[in-house]
């Protein structure tokens, strides 16, 4: 049974998001996976858990790679991590414990545990991690479209630097049309293309956008239900993250789109009462959104702060 296959007999996907990462596979390459794992329809953890199991292997976790002897790391060449795609966690006299993308190849243990003149103890890695920690340890760069979710290993300063700003100027905004420019100048950074849509009355109204026409933007009006793409993120209030399908219903947003992107993000603004903005960020039509999506996550709760302190200034005023 293949990969894909077995995480939905385990109920882990579903059958739809299967799919969808293998539209994605194809579009951009990488392994059945790591996709999923971009696409955020997967736990990094819940997956490296998964292979655990599904490959009878013993996992390479996050404790053991964030911290690892020099004896260890020397242990094998730069040339054959390069070749093999592996990494060395621990040594036992003639005994190499390396995890390993194919560490269920027999014949590639085989052929390694040749090479190398001693026994390899496979272990089960994602690709992002081993990405991450051929990058930490070995200085090989990784494909930009990964260094974003890489962030969930080794967690970026600079972001809480940036983040700890955006929550500085949120705080002293006067009114919605500064809250909306804070999203987009924040989101323009990471993105490429960026919409900010105003969500009043069951309406979707287009706000404000980078990388796109805006007076086609502010033209746009439709309702919730209308506009599939966004439908599901307003009733469920979580973000969606994969193509803009070419369906009924997604056509007017497409033609400003001038195509459907392969990646794109939508993330609500919400308040208690409900959804009042949504987020929409893409790299365009063909290229992988590298956003964070926890970064962006974070920006729109701020936001939705901002919006509640807005509502409570002018209850105040009112009294």
């Amino acid at each position: 049974m293949k990969l894909g296959e077995a995480l939905v007999k385990e109920g882990l996907i579903t059958r739809q998001e299967l799919n969808i990462a293998l539209e994605r596979q194809v579009t951009f390459g990488g392994r059945i996976g790591t996709n999923l794992l971009e696409l955020r329809v997967l736990d990094e953890e819940g997956f490296i858990n998964f292979l655990s199991r599904y490959f009878k292997l013993p996992v390479a976790t996050n404790d053991i790679i964030v911290s690892l002897p020099e004896e260890v790391l020397n242990s094998i060449s730069r040339e054959i991590i390069e070749k093999y795609k592996i990494f060395p966690l621990k040594k036992e006299g003639k005994k190499l414990h390396v995890a390993m993308l194919n560490a269920y190849d027999l014949e590639e243990v085989d052929e390694l545990s040749f090479v190398m003149g001693c026994d390899i103890i496979p272990y089960a890695i994602s690709e992002l991690r081993l990405l991450y920690a051929l990058e930490k340890y070995y200085g090989i760069k990784t494909d930009p479209r990964y260094i974003k979710f890489l962030d969930r290993f080794n967690p970026d300063t600079e972001v809480a630097d940036s983040i700890n700003k955006v929550k500085d100027a949120l705080t002293r905004v006067k009114d919605e049309e500064e809250i909306g420019e804070i999203l987009l100048r924040v989101a323009c950074i990471i993105a490429a293309r960026v919409v900010v849509f105003k969500v009043k009355y069951g309406q979707i109204i287009g706000w404000k956008a980078r990388g796109l026409e805006i007076d086609r933007i502010e033209q746009f009006e439709t309702t919730a239900e209308e506009l599939p793409i966004f439908s599901e993120v307003i009733k469920s209030r979580n973000f969606y993250r994969g193509p803009v399908l070419n369906i009924k219903g997604n056509e007017a947003f497409i033609q400003i789109l001038s195509g459907t992107p392969k990646d794109a993000l939508v993330i609500p603004v919400t308040l208690s009462e409900g959804v009042v903005a949504l987020l929409y960020a893409d790299n365009g039509n063909e290229s992988v959104l590298d956003a964070s999506i926890v970064y962006l996550s974070r920006l729109a709760s701020i936001a939705a702060f901002a919006f509640e302190i807005l509502i409570l200034k002018r209850k105040v005023l009112d009294l």
